[in-house]
């Protein structure tokens, strides 16, 4: 049993816990559920917003989540560690944890976190990580994807992209994160699909895979060097009023014209580029990488696993 502890990636509109066995990183149970922090702040908010006991209320639910787990392992995991990354650390978390400012250490030791002692109530000892800023930007829950890559240290200068919502370029030197930009990317998308002008034009079908689809996306990434980008959205009306794509098409056209703007200041870098991403997220950006010759200098991480082993890392620092 004492190799065993509680890993918790809390984001915005997820939670994610897993009971994971430090020799090896096998993933032991988990549950999963869209009750992230926004949702649970708001309901905090509900029964009263009681300051002093925020970090409780918090816990509570994440006791709930424990006893599921242990339930599902077969026993009790009192005095478990807990490591916790993402927004439990920020405004609408259990407690707002202070950024670490730039350049942050890759294996996770100069980190901001905040330590809890087990108590009668919520009996197991836990951390809390907070995220890193920039002058300008912001990471929460990144850092510890970084941390769990554990980058090639023979290669002097990396960039990671971490595809999402809004995506992540962390770039690295030798041993450190010297540097990040934000694209609202997966959050445009979103917006100009469902609620612009651009909605009636475009259609959620197929995937991309698909060989006139994978030609539409690839073209979009092309023409988005053609363009300033304000310009090249509107492409994507004209390719349906001029029968230029179908709808299906054009979907993943609009999708290739964004990703393809996200990457255009990676165009002829001979850097080093992980690709953090799973799912459709990482065939898309596989994709674009292709569309723009950087194929040869790109390598890929599951997401999930460098989150658990980001995890990791920091409970062999503070619990060994």
């Amino acid at each position: 049993m004492n190799n065993l502890f509680l890993s918790c990636d809390w984001g915005t509109s997820s939670f994610r816990l897993r009971l994971v066995d430090a020799y090896g990183l096998k993933v032991l149970a988990e549950v999963s559920n869209a009750e992230g922090n926004a949702s649970l702040f708001q309901k905090w908010k509900a029964a009263g917003a009681d300051t002093d006991r925020r970090t409780d209320f918090y816990l509570s639910f994440l006791e709930e989540n424990i006893d599921k787990i242990s339930s599902e392992f077969g026993k009790s995991l009192d005095g478990r560690p807990i490591i916790i990354s993402g927004m439990a650390s920020s405004t609408v978390g259990m407690q707002e944890v202070p950024y670490k400012e730039l350049p942050f250490s890759l294996n996770g030791a100069d980190l901001k976190t905040v330590h809890f002692s087990a108590t009668s109530n919520f009996p197991h000892p836990f951390t809390l990580v907070s995220g890193v800023c920039s002058t300008d930007d912001v990471i929460r829950g990144e850092e510890i994807q970084l941390v769990g890559c554990q980058p090639d240290k023979r290669i002097k200068e990396q960039v990671f992209i971490i595809p999402g919502t809004h995506s992540k370029h962390v770039f690295t030197v030798d041993d450190k994160a010297v540097g990040f930009c934000t694209y609202m990317t997966g959050e445009l998308f979103s917006l100009l699909s469902t609620q612009s002008i651009l909605a009636t034009t475009v259609e959620k079908q197929g995937v991309l895979a698909d060989e006139d689809n994978a030609k539409s996306f690839k073209q979009g990434v092309l023409d988005s060097f053609k363009a300033n980008l304000l310009h090249a959205m509107f492409w994507v009306r004209t390719n349906q009023l001029f029968n230029k794509f179908s709808k299906e098409s054009n979907y993943y056209y609009l999708s290739g014209l964004l990703i393809g703007a996200e990457l255009k200041e990676l165009k002829g870098t001979d850097k080093a580029i992980t690709l953090l991403a799973s799912g459709i997220l990482s065939e898309s950006y596989l994709c674009a990488l292709e569309a723009l010759d950087l194929t040869k200098q790109v390598s890929q991480k599951s997401i999930d696993e460098a989150i658990i082993n980001g995890h990791y890392q920091l409970y062999m620092l503070h619990y060994q």
